[in-house]
């Protein structure tokens, strides 16, 4: 569950659309809170329950193995929770509050996918209470950021009344400036770090935390989620 951030921290970083093992673990060694494994067939990053076992048992404590589902059921998630081990899920679809809060109670981190150019917009996020939401474009064929950027700053009103996550065309080059305007308690961050779908580049992955060294003591998070 989220508790406070000490000040200073920087924000809690997840990468996500992790397909090896291998990959996961370079990337939990750099830094990151949680690695985002996607179960949504129509993704190229999209995994099977066995892959995402075995890359969530190679994660060291307390790196957070997340669940991605878009418009997946209660039941649906919550097999992929218990076979693979899961602790966070993330619902990137059209789910509706009830599920989210029946995830929660499950004892689950929650993150609610919130969109600036699709359902559910920035508007909604009254619906989602307690849940830390994940706030990106929406543009694009999939469900996900379509690398696209954005307005990150849009978002930051969001983090007063909810633990923030921003996403969606981050990468080494501009994270800083999305951190210094949204003030999140965390960033998403996956094809700005890839050399293909799914394939992370782990010169780009330690270059997306040394971008981020410099203001953190000016954009401390409110909390940490994971």
């Amino acid at each position: 569950m989220t508790g406070s951030a000490p000040e200073g921290e920087r924000p809690q970083v997840k990468v996500c659309g992790l397909t090896r093992t291998d990959e996961a673990a370079a990337c939990a060694a750099a830094g990151a809170a949680a690695i985002g494994l996607v179960f949504y067939p129509p993704s190229p990053r999209s995994i099977t329950r066995a892959q995402a076992r075995q890359i969530a048992l190679a994660l060291p404590p307390p790196v957070a193995p997340t669940g991605v589902f878009v418009n997946a059921t209660f039941d649906t998630i919550m097999d992929r929770v218990a076979y693979c081990r899961l602790c966070a899920v993330q619902l990137h679809g059209q789910e509706p509050p009830a599920l989210a809060a029946r995830l929660q109670a499950e004892g689950l981190i929650v993150l609610k996918a919130l969109f600036m150019e699709r359902e559910p917009i920035l508007s909604r996020a009254a619906d989602y209470p307690g849940v830390a939401l994940l706030v990106e474009h929406g543009g694009g064929r999939l469900p996900g950021g379509n690398a696209r950027s954005w307005d990150w700053s849009s978002a930051r009103s969001l983090g007063e009344s909810h633990p923030l996550v921003i996403a969606g065309g981050l990468a080494p080059e501009n994270v800083a400036a999305a951190v210094a305007g949204a003030w999140p308690d965390a960033v998403d961050v996956s094809s700005g770090v890839e050399r293909s779908p799914g394939r992370k580049d782990l010169d780009r992955v330690a270059a997306f935390f040394r971008a981020l060294a410099p203001v953190q003591a000016a954009t401390a998070p409110r909390r940490r989620i994971f």
